[in-house]
């Protein structure tokens, strides 16, 4: 079995065969029985499942797979190790925003950065998004910079061996800056985090119409605009850095209807050329 013929197994109520290629731990976890009586029961009323994102860690090679059913309302996410060995199958309810998840900004943006990008979180659903859970950065993006499946390469607890760290980070529109953090240490070794300050450092930009890109995480003194500062669509925001409660270099990108990191709402960016970016995508600009 291809980790993606999972769900199609599940559905088929091929149970043997999904069991057979479980490791050792989840089967000392869950008999075949008890997988079969789960699955039926979440199964009954799904009529078909569709897979929404795969994921490869970079750090040992694992796969993580999120199906969502035809409603919208339930998911199946697993993850295989990287001889696509099952390590864990989770059965999910999904909750959904359907009154927003159809308004997107009146600003067009493009993603802020250059080169080519992977999607670490980004959709509508928290099985492909964290973020989405939470009211102020319900359509939130994190980008990392991945070759060969990793992140990195050399020393895994230092930044400088990750693809993003130092990369530059640009204005993803027209707008004037209306807030910066920049002295925010980079988090080292990889892998703590900086609880005190989630953001990091960060810029904010006031796009008019009550929007707000929200762009945190830059490197510890790279970023080069000051408040009060007028910015066009691509100029050099900052360099990408490991600030703030982040477990790598990356860039993490929302838009708000307020300035106020926190006590805001989060827009569904309208991304210019309609394009939509979802977990697991390659994104090239």
């Amino acid at each position: 079995m291809q980790p993606k013929e999972l769900a199609n197994l599940i559905l088929q109520g091929d149970f043997e065969t999904v069991y057979s290629q479980t490791d050792n731990e989840f089967k000392a976890e869950i008999s075949l029985e008890e997988l079969r009586e789960i699955a039926e029961d979440f199964t009954k009323d799904i009529m078909d499942l569709e897979l929404q994102s795969e994921l490869i860690n970079n750090n040992d090679g694992s796969n993580l797979c999120v199906w969502l059913d035809d409603s919208g309302t339930k998911g199946i996410v697993a993850v295989f190790n990287s001889d696509d060995v099952i390590e864990g199958i989770q059965f999910l309810p999904v909750e959904s925003y359907p009154e927003t998840d159809e308004v997107f900004t009146k600003t067009k943006f493009i993603p802020p950065f250059k080169g080519e990008w992977l999607v670490a979180w980004g959709g509508i659903n928290s099985l492909v998004n964290y973020h989405y859970e939470y009211e102020s950065q319900r359509y939130a993006y994190d980008f990392i910079v991945a070759k060969d499946n990793k992140s990195y390469e050399g020393d895994k607890e230092l930044n400088e061996s990750y693809y993003a760290f130092g990369k530059e980070c640009i204005a993803p529109a027209d707008g004037v800056v209306v807030e910066i953090e920049n002295n925010i240490k980079d988090n080292e070794p990889v892998g703590i985090h900086n609880t005190d300050h989630p953001a990091g450092n960060y810029v904010t930009l006031d796009h008019g119409n009550d929007e707000f890109s929200h762009i945190s995480h830059f490197k510890y003194q790279s970023i080069v605009v000051k408040e009060g500062d007028t910015v066009k669509r691509g100029d050099l925001l900052g360099l990408v850095g490991n600030s703030g409660n982040s477990s790598e270099a990356h860039i993490h990108f929302h838009v708000a209807d307020s300035s106020d990191l926190w006590d805001s709402k989060s827009i569904r960016i309208n991304f210019d050329g309609d394009s939509d970016m979802l977990q697991g995508d390659i994104i090239t600009q």
